[in-house]
């Protein structure tokens, strides 16, 4: 008596306890579920020790959190009507008294720097001495903070657009935390709406925290989406399939318990729900209704042909129970393998994928044939869809094409090699912040806005380290800034740049009384009258904190950059190298360019780097599972080429229809091909099974092989097309095309398993039909089919 026997026996001799314990797990991780949260930022796709990380954690420890600006805009020239311009700045007085906000700044609230000879310090003075009762009172406030004040431009308004912005600089303590989203979502929403209504303006709405935000809310929203149309679309397909009540109604028990698990799970590992960990639920219920079908078919053709409920119920473990956790085990290895690239989020998804299929499988194996127990034999009309006549045209095409045109489908599989390939040399590198984000959302459409309008939303810093205490305000050192400052203004991919430099040049404004055309960096003789006035001005006139640190050692630049690409980025990073490698010595400077947007599309190029890896891995843990089973090289050659196959087609496919490598697409290969190779698994084992029986005929035993595994093969192919189809109603461009892609492949897979599989254990007859090629498996995958249990 084998493994598998004994452990169909003590399932069904066990079942109460078995179902209590199932019970008691579930309960344990529904508890588990209240410390579900989801995630405040983007996924850092970087290892915490890689370099470009602990630039980026530097900068942070010097200046802070740098995305904790939420920014309003509005393009309409009655803003500078008298009424709505006051209520523009009513409602950034009464923003700025939240208490999640640090300050707030806008045309109401701009006061100048002005002169203070008595006092050898610049003071302050308000653009706005009294509330504007008339237009010409503000467009003499427009015309002064268009034409006068500079320092304000691309910060507080547009000057060619006439588009102006409030600045709202959120309370960095909360910006990673759940009181940005209450704020966001809260209060802060409410009083633009109002805003809105009461003036029939239309705000632009934009800035990091408030994108995290709405981004972070369509995630949620669509969590709850994909569960419920993963649980109607499958259980819709198993039931076409199975025309069976009882049958869905234990697979969706199964499914339902195995999403549980996997929300409970997320919460007993303290994991962020992200964008990606998001996707586990709903991909489990797909992944785990192929196994309720092996399960379930093996069951019903077992009672088709003797009706023995017991035996019936016994056989499904031990005969299939071994080749099913084979796949269980494969499919988990292809997300196991992100667990090896070293980035978290990756990581994070690759121990719930795998830990989720292993756990669904056990619930698969435990609970079918434990409710089949209690349950009557089924009747006749539940075993139809067994003899369905157009499953078995689909089954005669598929033999004749490999009996008859095996020549044709060797050369339709080298034409889509080759074609593959073209496509595989078009394909693009791409990446950033705001690629996947909702395109129909409105956020999205602000997003642009301000691109068009300011440069960008998306921060990139310059961190300058002039290696000695008080060193940024030597005009040597502010002059190379500048040099810097002028290089950036001429890259159109970013907005213009804010540093110490531009509160020097207002500095040096503000003691010339104001005349625009001093707005300049003070020169030799004038730069220490200037900067003892800038040192001794106070309270909020003392900007320096914004653009330098508390030693004088460090400063920062600040710009912002369009939605561009991995290579448009490295471009720019280059001719910012250049400009930097040329300004400032390397020993008596340290300059580097980090910032959240520089970190994710570094994380992007550092995924695709990895992607060979991940893929790597993954076939190389599949050829050892079927040496393991196989003890065969050659079978394991011929496993791998059909699974291979599909890989490069939609590969293929993304280079011609434009779909970039990016973070979500990546994710495409090595997920399809640890579900595709099961149906390798299931094909050659039966198979194996089949030229034992037969004396090792081949023909014989493909031809009985392919009929025997391709009803579940196609069955549970429809059902993971369909299944991971579902991904595709996603508002977010990745998923959309992760679903996709990943749906492609799998019928691709399908059909090469189905075709080129058999196809190719046909030709090579001479050299891999024999006892010494196929030794004794290390497992019995599939023990001979006309052995009794009792005969073992």
């Amino acid at each position: 008596m084998n493994f598998w026997t004994k452990l169909s026996r003590l399932i069904i001799k066990g079942r109460i306890p078995i179902l209590l314990l199932i019970a008691a797990a579930t309960y344990f991780l529904v508890l588990q579920t209240e410390h579900l949260r989801f995630s405040y930022t983007e996924a850092n796709l970087l290892p915490s020790d890689h370099e470009v990380n602990v630039e980026y954690d530097q900068f942070l420890d010097l200046f802070g959190e740098e995305g904790n600006v939420i920014i309003m805009g509005i393009k309409d020239s009655t803003i500078f009507n008298p009424e709505k311009f006051n209520a523009w700045n009513t409602l950034a007085k009464e923003i700025n008294f939240f208490e999640e906000v640090d300050y707030c700044i806008s045309i109401g609230d701009i006061k100048k720097l002005v002169r203070d000879d008595a006092n050898r310090k610049f003071g302050i003075a308000p653009i706005l001495e009294d509330t504007p009762t008339t237009k010409e009172e503000v467009l003499a406030i427009k015309k002064e903070l268009f034409n006068n004040l500079p320092f304000y431009d691309n910060i507080l308004y547009n000057k060619e657009t006439g588009t102006i912005q409030t600045v709202i600089y959120l309370d960095k303590k909360i910006v990673n935390t759940s009181k940005r989203k209450d704020l966001i979502l809260g209060k802060f929403t409410d009083i633009v709406n109002k805003f809105e209504n009461d003036t029939d303006l239309n705000i632009r709405v934009s800035g990091i925290p408030y994108i995290r935000t709405l981004n972070a809310q369509n995630i949620e929203n669509e969590m709850a989406m994909f569960v419920g149309l993963a649980l109607f679309v499958t259980a819709l397909i198993f039931f076409l399939f199975f025309r069976s009540f009882r049958a869905t109604f234990i697979t969706l028990l199964i499914v339902s318990i195995g999403c549980t698990w996997a929300f409970g799970l997320i919460g007993l590992f303290r994991f962020e729900i992200s964008v990606l960990t998001a996707l586990i639920p709903p991909l489990i219920i797909v992944i785990s209704v192929p196994n309720a079908i092996f399960l379930i078919n093996k069951y019903q053709q077992e009672i088709k042909n003797h009706g023995n409920q017991a035996k019936s119920l016994q056989r499904v473990i031990s005969k299939v129970g071994n080749a099913t956790l084979m796949t269980n085990i494969t499919t988990a290895s292809g997300f196991a393998t992100f667990i090896f690239t070293k980035s978290s989020i990756l990581v994070e998804f690759g121990i719930l994928a795998s830990i989720n299929i292993i756990a669904v499988f056990l619930l698969a194996l435990l609970i079918i044939p434990i409710m089949y127990s209690f349950l009557p034999v089924p009747k006749t009309k539940h075993l139809k869809h067994l003899d369905r006549k157009w499953m078995g045209h689909i089954v005669d095409w598929m033999e004749k094409m490999v009996r008859q045109h095996r020549f044709a489908i060797y050369v339709t599989t080298v034409i889509l090699i080759v074609a593959s390939i073209i496509g595989i040399y078009q394909m693009k590198i791409a990446g950033s912040l705001i690629d996947d984000m909702p395109k129909d959302k409105e956020f999205y459409s602000d997003i642009k806005f301000f691109e068009e309008e300011f440069g960008g939303i998306m921060p990139l810093e310059i961190l300058i380290d002039t290696k000695e205490p008080k060193g940024v305000m030597q005009l040597r050192t502010l002059k190379k800034i500048e040099r810097l400052n002028e290089t950036i203004d001429e890259i159109p991919e970013l907005s213009k740049s804010l540093s110490i430099t531009n509160l020097v040049k207002y500095s040096k404004q503000a003691y010339y009384n104001g005349i625009p055309k001093y707005y300049q960096l003070p020169t030799n003789q004038d730069k220490n009258f200037i900067l003892s006035y800038a040192k001794n001005a106070g309270g909020d006139t003392d900007l320096l904190n914004n653009f330098v640190d508390s030693t004088g050692q460090y400063a920062r630049l600040t710009t912002y950059i369009k939605d561009i690409g991995t290579t448009e980025m490295e471009a720019i990073e280059a001719r910012l190298k250049s400009k930097i490698n040329t300004e400032f010595e390397e020993d008596r400077y340290d300059v580097t360019v980090t910032g959240k947007s520089l970190v994710f599309l570094k994380g992007t190029k550092y995924l695709i780097n990895n992607l060979v890896l991940s893929l790597s891995l993954a076939i190389i843990l599949i050829a050892l599972f079927m040496a393991f089973m196989f003890r065969s090289f050659k079978m394991i050659l011929i496993s791998i080429i059909p699974n291979f196959l599909p890989l490069l087609i939609t590969a293929g496919l993304m280079g011609y229809f434009g779909i970039p490598l990016k973070p979500s697409t990546i994710l495409v290969f090595s997920v399809a091909f640890g579900i595709s190779v099961d149906d390798t698994i299931h094909f050659l084992a039966k198979y194996r099974q089949e030229l034992q029986a037969n004396n090792w005929k081949v023909k014989k035993s493909v031809y009985a092989a392919l009929r025997e595994t391709g009803v579940s093969m196609f069955y549970t192919s429809i059902v993971l097309f369909f299944g991971f189809l579902v991904f595709t109603v996603s508002s977010f461009g990745g998923t959309v095309a992760l679903g996709g892609l990943v749906s492609i492949t799998l019928l691709f897979a399908m059909s090469s398993n189905l075709l080129l599989l058999p196809s190719m254990l046909l030709s090579l007859e001479s050299t891999i039909a024999n006892k010494k090629t196929l030794k004794e498996p290390t497992l019995p995958v599939l023990p001979i089919e006309n052995l009794d249990d009792d005969d073992k």
